[in-house]
């Protein structure tokens, strides 16, 4: 819920900003600015949460912790590269891809009632994605749209 938030947030103060300022809105920069500080804020987590996050990998996958680190660099790198106009549209495939493909680790902490701000397993459980699965989609055509798009 906080990740949709930022995203949001972030949106609405940026094109505001903008208005206010008076200056043609550009909405697609907020919403890939939006993105942006989204993905850095959710790297956030893999650094203060770092035990909680562990237990997001499952079991059979080595290096759980370097794997947490590394994947919160990679979302510090698309956070900035979906900003960069040269490179955008690239990166804003490979943050769709890297959204597909950290789906599979959120049903896993789902069914395993991860917590991961504790770090334990008393956390919400599988009703949790109900909310989760569309939000993933909801980031997905979110940067689908501003950063492929346009």
């Amino acid at each position: 819920m906080k990740p949709l938030i930022v995203l949001l947030a972030v949106f609405g103060v940026s094109s505001a900003a903008t208005f206010i300022a008076g200056h043609p809105p550009d909405y697609y920069f907020c919403g890939r600015l939006a993105m942006g500080v989204m993905l850095i804020f959710a790297a956030t987590a893999h650094f203060k949460f770092t035990n909680g996050m562990v237990l997001m990998v499952p079991g059979f996958i080595p290096y759980k912790k370097a794997i947490v680190h590394i994947t919160g660099y990679v979302e510090i790198l698309a956070a900035i590269g979906m900003l960069v106009k040269t490179i955008r549209q690239p990166v804003a495939w490979f943050v769709i891809v890297f959204l597909v493909l950290l789906l599979p680790a959120n049903i896993y902490a789902a069914q395993n009632k991860v917590n991961l701000e504790k770090p334990d397993i008393c956390g919400n459980g599988l009703n949790y994605l109900w909310f989760r699965v569309p939000l993933q989609l909801f980031f997905i055509a979110w940067v689908y749209f501003f950063g492929v798009m346009h």
